[in-house]
């Protein structure tokens, strides 16, 4: 074999081998998920609470994160919750910590769980809200000039998210996987705006929105939300 169809037989093994590569990194990603489809999901409270033994290790036994980097669960909707957990679970959402966490749990187990979590009440208001701050005109105004609107427009005047139709007793669909922000702790609020910031959150159409958001946001503007979202 001459030294000419050596080197091509090589370049053509190297080429099949990075398709099949390519293939399986594509296989692997599961699909994008369009939340506004997404009805609101039910669960059995009571049932989730008994399941939750894992999970106050580092969200507390009431839902309230025992450090600042982990995310407050008490009060969010149960819709939101559930989500978050079956992407965790199929891998959508990447976290070193949930991954293995969240292997070996039904989607009755993600839907008790969440159902547990939503019924617990959310972390009290800071005593002294910065409502003269940056923060406080982002989340409520937002900066029409920077391209960034407000808030409350998903996560409700009160960061609580949104309130349901009159007519209704539940919220909209779309609005079900929309967080509740009031009361997070300021570095994960932080953290969150900058993985939105750098695209290193991108699990579904939620997603994307914030992209749009927080791209827009210089890091004082992150900083300044993240300190008054903490505050309510």
């Amino acid at each position: 074999m001459s030294k000419f169809h050596r080197q091509t037989y090589v370049l053509i093994a190297l080429a099949v081998c990075a398709t099949f590569a390519v293939g399986v990194v594509m296989a692997a990603k599961p699909p994008f998920e369009d939340l506004r489809t997404q009805q609101p999901i039910s669960g059995d409270a009571a049932a989730g609470a008994g399941k939750a033994a894992t999970c106050v290790a580092c969200h507390g036994e009431n839902g309230i994160a025992i450090a600042p980097t982990f995310p407050n669960l008490a009060g969010q909707s149960a819709t939101y919750l559930y989500v978050q957990l079956r992407e965790f679970k199929d891998g959508a959402r990447v976290n070193a910590v949930m991954q293995p966490l969240v292997a070996g749990l039904s989607d009755e187990d993600m839907r008790d769980l969440a159902a547990h979590f939503a019924s617990l009440p959310g972390k009290p208001a800071a005593a002294v809200q910065q409502v003269s701050s940056r923060g406080y005109t982002l989340y409520h105004d937002g900066d029409p000039h920077a391209g960034v609107p407000p808030c409350q427009g998903c996560h409700g005047a009160d960061g609580r998210g949104p309130q349901p139709y009159p007519a209704s007793n539940a919220p909209h669909p779309a609005w079900s996987t929309f967080p509740a922000l009031a009361g997070q702790d300021e570095s994960y609020v932080l953290a969150q705006l900058k993985a939105y910031h750098d695209a290193t959150r991108a699990d579904n159409s939620n997603d994307e929105v914030m992209q749009g958001v927080a791209q827009n946001l210089s890091d004082a503007d992150m900083q300044a939300l993240a300190g008054y979202i903490s505050s309510l």
